[in-house]
């Protein structure tokens, strides 16, 4: 039998990637398991942002808000490639949160952010300002703050990459089927293979709880399953600025510039009761998203405008909070009493932005009962892959690759600068025309791009490509994409 792993992780999301990043580069011997492709879970089907979570502040959240403004500025720094500034558009009504209520969510939102790169807010008159034009003429003052926007599939496959590079084994379409513990080993099987481990971390999102009864441990926290949902539909308006909407409701709605010729909104708070394996948006989730940008946009939006829906269960720990909107996005770390033999770690709730803090925490907790954790955390200045570069010169990077490949279109060298970053070059190479890469598949994909996806980066079936990796779902014709579906096999 094989040595055992320092560390077996099961769940291939963002925490799970996480951790295995961490402890991958403290040295220890790392096996991550996932059932599905890489993200393919809550981690893909965010609203795409880094940010601290303004509306938060309403619930006092403000060790949270604090933790998460403060990762918002490390991860721009580590991965300036799929991570970018946005200024976001904050409108006054005068039937909800008043002005001077805003004005100081802002101030408080900036200052306990500490002093960084990203602008502070300020006051703007709508009628004077870019993002002025989409809108209704009833709403004149608003406030524009930052947050960022981030790609999260690729930050979840970029964390595994560079875990993989610092030695850990990742398995994806591996789901695990027992684990149990004989002393200090767990034993574990998954996709029909066995495994041994000198610890268990339990990264398995909304399925945590079901895991941890798998492996013998009653659940430390119980999980509020929530499911945001999120629309697609042609572009609402020409500018690079965000909105976030109130709501009658006191709920919150962003609509947001994506994928340049779309405009993403979401997101809803339902509890979640059904089958986490088929999560999508219900017709009333859809219904209230149209509403909810109706209210502002001179531009009504139906659901026969939306062109592309995608939902996921977040899991929350249940703090007993009446509405889904208002339960904590705080994290939980349950380590199994040492009587018990092998340890097994338990995640429990966490959001997009906190991930690497979540990670590091993780770690450390664990680092108690397996010292081969143990040193200074990392993660907070290692760029990920393709992330080299200066965090503020992405739009030089792209220009770089202008230079070198100057046979690719614009739209083509901005979508591959903002993916791999400086590792665009790795699949690139010395290509000096289309037919260089190989087979074209539509909307730029090519044989080249594929090749690397499939062996640098787990892909395996068209929808991990276009769903996942690429969001060349959104821009490639029916029949390319069923071609691509025959080539991967599936």
């Amino acid at each position: 039998m094989n040595d055992p792993y320092d560390l077996a992780i099961i769940g291939g999301g963002i925490n799970g990637t996480g951790i295995a990043r961490d402890a991958a580069g403290r040295g220890a011997s790392v096996l991550l398991l996932e059932k599905g492709d890489l993200a393919s879970g809550t981690s893909s089907k965010s609203t795409k942002l880094v940010h601290g979570g303004l509306r938060y502040l309403e619930y006092y959240e403000f060790a949270l808000v604090r933790e998460a403004l403060q990762e918002r500025e490390i991860l721009w720094r580590i991965a300036p490639h799929i991570i970018r500034p946005m200024r976001f558009v904050l409108p006054v009504t005068h039937d909800m949160r008043p002005k001077w209520m805003l004005r100081a969510g802002l101030l408080l939102y900036d200052t306990i952010g500490g002093r960084g790169k990203l602008k502070r807010a300020k006051p703007i008159k709508l009628r004077q300002h870019p993002a002025g034009d989409a809108l209704e003429a009833p709403y004149k003052a608003a406030f524009e703050y930052s947050d960022g926007w981030v790609d999260d599939a690729r930050l979840v496959v970029l964390n595994a990459v560079d875990a993989a590079e610092r030695g850990a084994v990742i398995r994806t379409r591996c789901a695990l089927t027992s684990a149990r513990r004989e002393g200090e080993i767990w034993h574990i099987a998954a996709g029909g293979e066995t495994f041994t481990a000198r610890a268990l971390i339990n990264a398995a999102g909304p399925g945590a709880d079901d895991l941890a009864g798998l492996a013998g441990e009653r659940p430390a926290y119980g999980i509020r399953r929530v499911r945001g949902s999120h629309i697609v539909v042609p572009k609402l308006f020409e500018h690079d600025y965000a909105y976030i909407l109130q709501q009658p409701d006191t709920r919150i709605c962003f609509a947001i510039p994506w994928e340049e010729n779309f405009t993403l909104i979401g997101t809803t708070d339902a509890d979640h009761a059904g089958d986490l394996d088929d999560v999508e948006a219900s017709a009333d989730e859809i219904r209230y998203l149209c509403d909810a940008v109706n209210r502002y946009f001179d531009h009504d939006v139906t659901p026969a405008d939306v062109i592309h829906t995608y939902a996921g269960v977040r899991a929350l720990v249940d703090d007993g909070s009446g509405k889904p909107e208002a339960a904590t996005r705080g994290y939980k770390l349950a380590l199994s009493d040492a009587s018990r033999g092998a340890p097994m770690l338990g995640i429990y709730g966490g959001k997009i932005t906190s991930y690497r803090h979540v990670a590091q925490d993780a770690i450390e907790k664990l680092a108690t009962r397996l010292p081969v954790l143990e040193g200074e955390g990392w993660t907070q200045d290692a760029p990920l892959p393709g992330g080299d570069f200066p965090m503020e010169a992405q739009a030089h990077l792209i220009n770089v690759l202008a230079e070198d490949y100057p046979f690719l279109p614009m739209c083509d060298l901005v979508r591959i600068g903002r993916a791999y970053g400086t590792r665009a070059v790795d699949w690139l190479g010395e290509a000096k025309g289309w037919e260089d890469l190989g087979r074209m598949f539509g909307a730029g994909l090519s044989e080249a791009e594929l090749t690397y996806l499939r062996d640098r980066e787990w892909a395996m079936t068209a929808e991990d490509v276009l769903w996942r990796r690429t969001k060349l779902g959104l821009h490639m014709s029916a029949d390319n994409q069923a071609a691509l579906a025959e080539y991967m096999g599936g």
